[in-house]
């Protein structure tokens, strides 16, 4: 094989000229063209070489090559006829740019006799070009001719960075010697415009190399292929691809649109504005065919110019389009609207909205596409597509392919309106059967949160404060298995549930029982066979602001954390129990005393568990938040959500309840054991009145004395003794208590005319705020609360 000589000169001269005339380099071949030597031209005006140019043609201003015969003078005096090929080279390091003009010396022997063309022009039905082992041209075919714009047989000779200075002849010129040391072949791709052409098209040239007889390289064989349509195929497919990845992440309408307009922004227009249908009222489905004038609210828009300046609606307004605007026709005919400005489609713009005509002169906008978004039947909205940067017109590939791009982006649009409907019904619910409000009472100062899902949507976890009897509180908090209107309604029944149960002051293990037999019922009612699909877990604390004592129990749910007053806070052991639903296994409650201003934490799990963490590293988060003071409980509570929620949401529901104890003094309690004697009860109306004359409460002392009376005298006549009686009170309730040992509970019935009994417990109704009974270890005490701010 040869060896390649990138500087053998003598087989082409060359030239370089600046932009002002003056020629700057001169090499050995033209010296041997003209004449000149290089000491004699160089610095001097190329004009004075120049004769005549036969044909006339000049480079024009904009103009990277030209070629054409020029008569030039040789040193002896004598005029030269040379066909000159001359490309504009761009400027090295700022300075200033410059011609190189070039014309072959050593003419390779015709195609027709020389084997490497013909064998290469034979086995080459494509764009080709032969080059010898020394970077030379030896022949060209007619399709590559025509591609160059060149005369064949006055390219033989040169290299290719003398037929060009771009760099993808630099590139063209590396590649071949490449191939001819190593002999093998080497493929190319390139997206560039053919002399003639418009529009640049995708080529793939294949570098082979050609061999003598006995195996040695001796030159290349170039072919050139045009596989622009395998390339726009690639990019559409790419882009429907990249469609369906990133188009849908979320569940938001808004988000969804604007992945829309970043997908198709600069792969297909270079602007894209998405507008969609207003929601109708009630939450109905929009129309299958809105008919015009027809009002799209702006969603989202994208451009290939910062900040979208050509954008005329900014995001959120609401444009009325009348009919005979693309973007109502196109939903009127359920199919993409393709306008062009030179061809006038767009000309009634002018009359309602010449803003918008503005910016498409502005802008130079020449081809609009307007695409409806449809999924299931319905109509969303519209995308429209802009070309104004991209100089073709949108063909009917670009119109398959937005098609294509907006029906995927119309799926997950409806996907997410459905979602944002469904999770806006399931939290209206939800704020509908959790308590707006915490009740006051005497026992407990409250407070609480309740986040839903950042993601997954509004599940079923609930708390509760329930004022009890005896101004008792009981507190519970719960979580519904699973998300959305099945588990808000399954929630708001087991809240309603554990109130019923709470107001007949069931110990807490005891409600458990029952409310994990409700849950049994619910599984079996959804069809399930009991084997679970309704799930909870629950935790549910009594606190007595008297004794200062609290009762817990739990069914599968977090533990509580307690927080002493002059203490760190710890997790109260407590048996953990059986999650409801669970059904046939016994749930076990726990007491403490607690001191006063002790602050008990109760959460649902998605406040402690996550991804990232394990239920005991979000205890021992939740201890450290709970550690340093705080000026009210809920600054507690926000503080808490910040140390232990992410910035954007947790991924589970989050509910939080805190409650700080406050103890009743001894002096605002009144205990008197009562002989079971019928005949005593005077003395004890008397022990009462006192009682209340001691506590300034003598304006209710004739309601009190008549309900005293009426219970203690019922629990002589038909409980057990020992009987007792108690009065509780604080600023605006007054409690009479009578217990006994007897479990048979009292009933509130109407006495008939001539009955000489049955009226003391319609009349304790009538003059008290409320009443009942609880059954105690001991039996049941009978209660009644007198509200003292009315008596006032």
């Amino acid at each position: 094989m040869s060896p390649v000589n990138p500087s053998d000169d003598a087989a082409t001269a060359r030239a370089v000229i600046d932009d002002s005339g003056t020629l700057r380099e001169w090499n050995e071949g033209a010296r041997l063209l003209l004449g000149h030597s290089a000491a004699d031209v160089v610095g001097r005006p190329a004009a004075g070489l120049l004769v005549d140019r036969p044909d006339g043609t000049v480079p024009g201003p904009g103009d990277e090559r030209w070629s054409g015969t020029l008569l030039l003078r040789h040193r002896d005096g004598r005029t030269v006829s040379v066909w000159v090929l001359a490309h504009r080279r761009p400027p090295d390091d700022g300075g200033p740019g410059s011609w190189l003009a070039v014309t072959p010396l050593d003419h390779a022997p015709d195609r027709a006799d020389d084997p490497l063309v013909r064998a290469a022009l034979t086995q080459s039905p494509c764009a080709t070009m032969i080059f010898d082992d020394r970077l030379r041209l030896r022949g060209v075919n007619d399709t590559m001719a025509r591609l160059l714009g060149l005369p064949a047989d006055r390219l033989r000779g040169l290299r290719p960075t003398d037929i060009g200075s771009k760099p993808r002849h630099a590139e063209l010129e590396r590649h071949i010697r490449q191939v001819l040391t190593t002999g093998l072949g080497y493929d190319m791709h390139a997206h560039l415009k053919a002399t003639g052409e418009s529009r640049a098209h995708a080529w793939h040239a294949r570098i082979a190399p050609l061999t003598d007889a006995d195996g040695q390289v001796r030159g290349v064989c170039v072919s050139a292929h045009d596989f622009t349509e395998q390339h726009l195929a690639r990019e559409r497919l790419q882009l429907v691809n990249e469609a369906s990845v990133r188009i849908g992440s979320t569940l938001d309408v808004t988000r969804t649109a604007q992945e829309l307009a970043d997908v198709c922004v600069p792969a297909l227009a270079d602007f894209v504005s998405v507008d969609l249908l207003d929601p109708q009222e009630h939450g109905d489905d929009p129309p299958a065919v809105p008919a015009p004038p027809v009002g799209l609210r702006r969603a989202a828009h994208q451009s290939v110019t910062p900040g979208c300046p050509e954008a005329v609606a900014e995001p959120g307004r609401l444009d009325v389009y009348p009919a005979g605007s693309p973007q109502a026709e196109c939903l009127v005919a359920g199919r993409a609207v393709v306008a062009a400005v030179p061809s006038g489609d767009l000309e009634r713009w002018r009359e309602w909205d010449p803003v918008r005509v503005r910016r498409v002169e502005e802008y130079g906008i020449h081809s609009t596409m307007s695409v409806p978004l449809q999924a299931r039947g319905t109509t969303l909205g519209v995308a429209v597509f802009t070309r104004y940067r991209r100089p073709y017109p949108f063909t009917d590939d670009d119109r398959l392919l937005a098609e294509e791009v907006t029906a995927r982006a119309a799926v997950c649009i409806d996907n997410a309106r459905r979602y944002s409907r469904e999770r806006e019904t399931t939290l209206t619910l939800q704020r509908s059967l959790l308590p707006r409000w915490l009740p006051p009472t005497a026992a407990v100062e409250a407070a609480s949160r309740y986040l839903p899902a950042a993601r997954s949507g509004v599940g079923g976890d609930w708390f509760d404060v329930i004022p009890l009897s005896g101004m008792r509180v009981a507190m519970v908090v719960g979580d519904v298995v699973g998300h959305g209107i099945q588990a808000s309604a399954t929630m708001g029944r087991l809240r309603t549930a554990v109130r019923t149960l709470a107001d007949i002051d069931l110990p807490p293990d005891e409600l458990l029982t029952h409310l994990d037999d409700l849950v049994v019922r619910l599984s079996e009612e959804s069809g399930d066979n009991g084997a679970g699909e309704v799930g909870a877990t629950c935790l549910y604390a009594v606190y007595d602001p008297v004794s200062r004592r609290c009762s817990l129990a739990r069914a599968g749910h977090p533990p509580p954390v307690l927080v002493p007053p002059d203490g760190p806070p710890r997790q109260i052991g407590l048996p953990s129990g059986p999650p409801l639903g669970v059904g046939g296994l016994p749930f076990e409650s726990a007491e403490l005393e607690l001191r006063e201003g002790s602050v008990l934490a109760f959460c649902t799990d998605g406040l402690i568990e996550s991804r990232d963490r394990d239920a005991d590293t979000g205890q021992t988060l939740l201890r450290e938040a709970l550690t340093e003071p705080a000026e009210s409980l809920d600054a507690t509570c926000d503080r808490v959500l910040h140390a232990l929620l992410p910035p954007g949401g947790a991924a589970d529901d989050v509910a939080l309840l805190l409650a700080r104890t406050r103890g009743l003094p001894a002096g605002q309690v009144a205990t008197w054991d009562i002989p079971a004697d019928p005949s005593l009860v005077a003395p004890v109306r008397k022990q009462v009145i006192e009682q209340l004359s001691a506590w300034a409460l003598l304006e209710a002392s004739f309601t009190a004395e008549l309900v005293v009376s009426e219970l203690v005298t019922n629990a002589i006549r038909y409980g057990s003794p020992p009987i007792r009686l108690r009065l509780i009170h604080d600023t605006a309730t007054l409690i009479c208590e009578v217990s006994d040992t007897s479990h048979t509970a009292p009933h509130l019935r109407r006495a008939k005319t001539w009955d000489e009994g049955g009226r003391g417990l319609l009349l304790v109704a009538q003059l008290t705020q409320r009443w009942g009974s609880r059954h105690t270890t001991e039996g049941k005490t009978i209660w009644a609360e007198l509200g003292l701010l009315d008596e006032e």
